[in-house]
């Protein structure tokens, strides 16, 4: 019986490109956001709190998946 992607290392593979492409959108895409309502309100604050709530958000999904150690996810 299958265990999933784990037993492909294509899928494994596959797997930490998803996680990893998942955290650099979750990093990115605040600041964009918030320079896009920056535009709209006329305001100048929103695109870099944006980025820095995008950084807080990459740095605990990072630390979510780096895990205990010895532990494998």
């Amino acid at each position: 019986m299958s265990d999933g992607p784990r037993n492909s290392p294509v899928g494994e593979a596959m797997m930490w490109v998803s996680r990893i492409t998942a955290i650099g959108l979750a990093m990115f895409l605040p600041g964009v956001a918030g320079g896009w309502l920056d535009e709209r309100l006329g305001t100048r604050f929103l695109g870099p709190l944006g980025f820095a709530l995008g950084l807080g958000s990459a740095i605990f999904s990072l630390a979510g998946l780096a895990g205990r150690p010895g532990e494998r996810r």
